[in-house]
């Protein structure tokens, strides 16, 4: 019997699951940019916090572990739940407002194919390399 989930031992998904994760991150972009168009959100505002996230890039210039570990951070959904959990108990519209737009940020990535991030290098993600393999020297 042949063993599936051993077969890849990048630590990656693959196959109909990498899809299925690639689906739910366009869900989450398109779910909370309705909800900011529903919510009546400034437009400017979107397109200005829209990428603030991938200011986590910055961190590879510590070194992958640090990067990975700042980029991870800056691009899980438990930043931005925790945040819109405490802007509905607030009822805050900026703070509802950044956790719309920082989710979906995050479900943009995630549909697009990058995943959070492995100590091995930026290229090494969830969900799969990204990027052009380096050539041999």
């Amino acid at each position: 019997m042949t063993d599936i989930a051993g077969a890849d031992r990048s630590g990656a998904v693959s196959g109909g699951v990498r899809a299925v994760l690639r689906l739910e991150g366009l869900a989450l972009f398109i779910g909370m940019t309705l909800l900011y168009y529903i919510w009546d959100g400034d437009w400017w505002v979107y397109g200005l916090l829209f990428f603030v996230p991938d200011l986590s890039f910055a961190a590879y210039l510590s070194g992958p572990r640090f990067g990975a570990m700042i980029y991870n951070a800056a691009h899980s959904y438990l930043a931005p739940m925790a945040i819109m959990t405490t802007g509905f108990a607030t009822a805050s519209p900026l703070i509802l407002s950044i956790a719309m737009i920082w989710l979906a940020h995050i479900g943009f990535d995630r549909a697009l194919g990058y995943g959070l991030k492995y100590e091995t290098g930026f290229s090494f993600t969830h969900l799969g390399r990204i990027g052009k393999p380096q050539a041999p020297m």
